[in-house]
């Protein structure tokens, strides 16, 4: 200890993060012949039962190997159609059996020729209220 550096030896480190190429790699060495999970789990310092709940993810298909990205092959159809803008909103009434009366407010009041004079006046008066 003379430079002062310490080498620690132990244990299994706790919480090894394996990779899905790892673990599959190393369930494969499983199927070979003559092989153990035992023998495998103590050459790649995995526990036997984590070897087994790997072996049965890849049995289940839930452990698979990651397809790699690609490209896929995409058509432009160029003549599809284009929708048509959306129509105006439809009016039950022509233009000219309609007005429109603007208050000193802002506030706009539309009024068909079928509205009698009497039911106009009492709305202007409710309005101006």
């Amino acid at each position: 200890m003379s430079n002062g550096t310490i080498e620690i030896i132990g244990a299994r480190e706790r919480r090894r993060r394996w990779g899905v190429e790892e673990k599959l790699r190393i369930v494969a060495e499983t199927h070979e012949p003559g092989a153990t999970v035992r023998a495998v789990a103590a050459q790649h310092d995995v526990y036997p039962n984590l070897l087994r709940a790997w072996r049965r993810q890849v049995r289940e298909g839930r452990l698979t190997a990651v397809s790699p990205a690609r490209f896929v092959a995409v058509r432009v159809d160029h003549t599809a159609p284009i929708a048509p803008p959306p129509a105006p909103p439809v009016n039950d009434r022509p233009a000219a059996e309609t007005i429109e009366i603007v208050l000193p407010d802002g506030r706009r009041l539309r009024v068909g020729n079928d509205v009698s004079l009497i039911a106009l006046r009492r709305v202007m008066t409710a309005l101006r209220g």
